[in-house]
């Protein structure tokens, strides 16, 4: 019989090819890393897609100079215009249905109501002060001249796709690695493998390497769809996009492996996850940007290897960046990864 090669004989090898195996045996698990990405990245896309410029709703009271006011308004090619009953104007406007409501009087000129903590409602009143103001003869001192254009990347599902790409790797890397070691723990199959020759890194790093051999297949099944779907494609470089994924998917699948290093039951894995997952949900900037928050929460957003992983992939997807642009943040992922598989290892315990 011919000897068995270099990676049969290793028990890291057969360890990672056994947890790849495993993973081919849970159709929850591929739903959640293939399909719901896609079907989260569709919904969104579509709810959020850019059909090009809004007009602004703007009601007009009826009232004693209405029908000149609507006229002067209609004008404005920007501007919906609805003329609304004195009872139907102040609840349109206060269930959002219209941005600025006119009210017209006998004596003096119009009354614009609308709320100025809405930026949409400042836009329209703008828009309704020119149109108005450009009826009654106003003419401007300095023609202005404009020049448009739309930059690639500004859409919300071009800022939505990396912010999926970084949730799942951390979705993936933490549920995919620390569940099942958990899950074993808790059937005592752990503590059986405490006679067996096996090391503790072998053991851990084979769910690693074993979440590296899918992690192809699960960012080209979103980055083909955002492709085919929504023309959205990596304007940066690619050297750089892989590094980042691959970094961040170890980087991650260290945490897992960290949560799960002591837990004995799945609810205090779900637990320990979840504590450790949620503020990266909130704060890492996967559906808005996390310049929203004050700048006092900011250094601490900052050092979250989601948002590491969020800003890095959105730069070389969207603003066409380099792989210098994003070293800074693969070293912070770097120092996540290797600081989590650290302390995981030496605080797990077989059973």
């Amino acid at each position: 019989m011919p000897e068995p090669g270099l990676f049969e004989r290793s028990p890291l090898w057969q360890l990672t090819w056994a947890r790849t195996l495993a993973f081919l045996r849970e159709p929850d698990a591929l739903f959640w890393v293939f399909a719901f990405p896609v079907l989260m990245a569709l919904a969104l896309g579509i709810a959020f897609r850019n059909p090009g410029a809004q007009k602004s709703h703007v009601g007009v009271e009826a009232g004693p100079r209405a029908a000149a006011t609507m006229r002067a308004l209609e004008a404005a090619p920007d501007l919906e215009i609805a003329l609304l009953p004195a009872d139907e104007a102040a609840a349109a406007l206060r269930r959002g249905r219209i941005s600025v409501l006119v009210r017209t009087a006998d004596k003096g000129g119009p009354v614009l109501v609308y709320d100025p903590s809405r930026p949409e409602t400042r836009l329209a009143h703008l828009a309704t002060v020119e149109a108005l103001e450009r009826a009654a003869g106003r003419v401007d001192p300095l023609p202005l001249r404009t020049d448009t254009i739309v930059r690639p990347g500004s859409r919300y599902i071009d800022f939505l796709i990396p912010g999926l790409i970084g949730l799942n790797l951390l979705g993936t890397g933490m549920w995919g690695i620390g569940f099942p070691i958990v899950m074993a723990r808790q059937l005592k199959l752990l503590k059986r493998l405490i006679a067996t020759p096996m090391r503790r890194s072998h053991y851990l790093l084979a769910f690693m390497l074993a979440r590296m051999l899918w992690l192809v297949l699960e960012v080209a099944t979103i980055m083909i769809f955002a492709r085919v779907a929504f023309g959205i494609v990596v304007r940066g470089s690619w050297a750089g996009f892989v590094v980042v994924c691959v970094v961040g998917a170890l980087s991650f699948s260290a945490m897992g492996l960290l949560v799960a290093c002591r837990a004995r039951t799945v609810e205090a894995a779900m637990g320990l996850m979840n504590a450790a997952m949620l503020p990266m949900w909130l704060l890492s900037g996967v559906f808005f940007s996390a310049d929203r928050f004050p700048g006092v929460m900011q250094p601490f957003i900052r050092a979250l290897p989601l948002t590491a992983a969020n800003d890095a992939l959105r730069a070389l997807t969207n603003e066409g960046a380099g792989f210098a642009g994003v070293i800074p943040a693969v070293l912070l992922l770097v120092a996540w990864g290797v600081g989590c598989f650290g302390v995981g290892l030496r605080l797990f315990r077989w059973d």
